[in-house]
């Protein structure tokens, strides 16, 4: 497999997912929390992610298929999507919106926010669901599935990480610093994801 392509697979997922931008939210989720209580809920969190991510990596293609979408039109719509994602990103609308979930739903989540709203939507949201389709659909075979598997198990290591990080790392960076790497992913995902339009566009018949 291509280095190149599992560099990719690699950045869109982790822009997408943005586990940098998840760690001050779990902090807040977890706020109170015994240590053992908080790395709890974010194991939880990231195995029911993972599982989520699996399912649509795995019966995405066939469900769009069963539903007369095609796999063209359906990286042009995730593409779309993804660009959307990108421009919450840069202009700081997608963070305010993550916040009033997690702020929202933190009274009632006190005892365990690991499902809702950690795994979904925080975590496995609908861009990342997306994008595990669209990944998954560019190659063919078992080969290329359990690569884009392993590279999304990645990220999600990353997140585990950070998560288990969260409070020294909200300190460093703070609020300003994670704007600004925010902004930096959301302009390689609009990239990402203009590319991922393309790449749509040219398997239909209209480029053919």
């Amino acid at each position: 497999m291509d280095p190149a392509y599992t560099i990719t697979a690699f950045v869109t997922l982790f822009v997408v997912m943005d586990p940098i931008g998840l760690a001050p939210l779990f902090l807040a989720l977890t706020r109170g929390m015994p240590p053992a209580r908080s790395r709890q809920v974010a194991r939880r969190a990231l195995i029911t992610a993972a599982a989520l991510l699996t399912l649509f990596g795995l019966a995405g293609d066939s469900i769009l298929h069963g539903i007369g979408i095609s796999i063209p039109a359906f990286r042009i719509a995730g593409g779309v999507l993804l660009f959307l994602t990108a421009l919450d990103m840069l202009f700081e609308r997608r963070t305010e919106r993550r916040e009033g979930t997690a702020g929202a739903q933190e009274i009632h989540t006190a005892d365990d926010p690991s499902v809702f709203p950690l795994a979904t939507p925080l975590i496995a949201g609908p861009g990342a669901l997306a994008t595990m389709i669209l990944l998954t659909s560019q190659g063919s075979g078992w080969g290329h599935f359990l690569l884009i598997e392993a590279v999304m198990l990645a990220v999600l290591a990353v997140a585990a990480a950070l998560f288990w990080l969260a409070a020294p790392l909200g300190r460093a960076l703070g609020r300003t610093g994670i704007m600004v790497v925010t902004r930096l992913l959301g302009m390689l995902l609009a990239a990402l994801a203009i590319q991922f339009i393309l790449d749509g566009l040219a398997d239909t018949a209209l480029f053919r």
